[in-house]
């Protein structure tokens, strides 16, 4: 396995859980989660050049585009894990933050979520994993 590929397949265990459009959200309270795109999705997209997010206090539903990431291949919409207010956005970005911890540091936006019943359509590490190496094994 090259260094690329076992970068794809990195997805952390606690508290984190996945969207098939390849956003993870992080518990941060019963209440607040954090938001950012997999490595995954970063690898898939290459280098970010650029980004739209969200003002604090905006509402979104589930699933609506919340912003855009643009890299040197292509400008993809980021899509909203739940419904909920934008609390915090990460006004530290960088490209390099985002193309190189995009799980961490590189983190987008985070967010007070409205409807806890639908966390449960999130996946969890153990699914989003295998939804990649589906991903992956598609492409070869």
């Amino acid at each position: 396995m090259n260094d690329e590929v076992s970068r794809h397949l990195i997805v952390p265990q606690d508290n984190y859980y996945y969207t098939t459009t390849h956003e993870w959200i992080c518990m941060d309270d019963k209440n607040s989660i954090t938001v950012g795109i997999t490595y995954y999705a970063q690898d898939n997209l290459g280098e970010i050049v650029s980004w739209k997010l969200p003002q604090k206090g905006q509402f979104f539903e589930k699933e609506q585009a919340f912003g855009w990431v643009e890299s040197n291949k292509s400008v993809n919409d980021l899509y909203m894990p739940v419904s909920g207010e934008i609390v915090e956005i990460n006004n530290s970005l960088t490209p390099s933050l985002i193309s190189d911890k995009p799980m961490d540091e590189g983190w987008l936006v985070r967010v007070e979520f409205s409807k806890e019943s639908e966390l449960v359509s999130l996946l969890n590490p153990y699914a989003y994993k295998k939804l990649i190496e589906e991903e992956i094994k598609s492409l070869e």
